[in-house]
């Protein structure tokens, strides 16, 4: 499958580079109206000729929906993971899976914010995390049980056999905020009121 791509990728290209080029020199005037006219002539004049360009229009044509179709379905499964219950298939958005590692890591305390960049290839999941830490916190420590914690929730989660890839990022150490200090309200003392009649 991917000799044929690339067989696909090459032809297409060359393609355009020779209709570039073509384009290229009527605009440079090194092929003239009258070539060009000549060149229609002896075409429309050959049966072999036309035979011969409609068979490669139809060849090129054939490999344009087939490379679109290929990159339309690449971009498909790069926006999911599929697997097959017992009942029929099952698909789980990427952006899903982002959502939910932004969640597991909201109870780590050493984290400030963290976004998750998801892509599944055919190694497997690949999460790319860029993460903003509080200051004085064990960078290694937490960025390896940031990893742990997702890895172990995603695997329990979706059940999956593909290995799981996570790259974390420190952005940015940020100093915690200081402990507000609650202002303490004067206590109002409790009259009774008598009412006379």
């Amino acid at each position: 499958m991917r000799i044929f791509k690339k067989i696909l990728i090459l032809i297409v290209g060359l393609f355009f580079v020779a209709l570039s080029l073509f384009i290229i020199a009527i605009s440079l005037n090194l092929i003239s109206s009258e070539d060009i006219s000549g060149m229609l002539t002896l075409i429309g004049s050959s049966y072999k000729l036309r035979l011969s360009l409609g068979i490669i229009g139809c060849v090129l044509m054939l490999f344009s929906f087939l490379g679109m179709q290929l990159s339309i379905g690449k971009l498909r499964r790069e926006k999911t993971i599929a697997f097959t219950n017992p009942d029929g298939q099952v698909t789980v958005s990427l952006h899903a899976i982002e959502d939910f590692i932004h969640k597991i890591v909201r109870g780590i305390e050493e984290v400030k914010e963290l976004k998750a960049d998801v892509v599944a290839t055919k190694k497997g999941i690949q999460i790319n995390a860029r993460v903003n830490l509080w200051a004085s916190t064990d960078i290694p420590g937490t960025t390896e049980k940031i990893q742990q914690l997702i890895k172990t929730r995603l695997q329990e989660m979706l059940s999956l056999e593909e290995s799981i890839h996570i790259k974390i990022h420190v952005v940015k150490i940020v100093e915690r905020p200081p402990a507000s200090t609650r202002e303490q309200t004067p206590e109002i003392p409790f009259r009774s009121y008598e009412y006379k009649k």
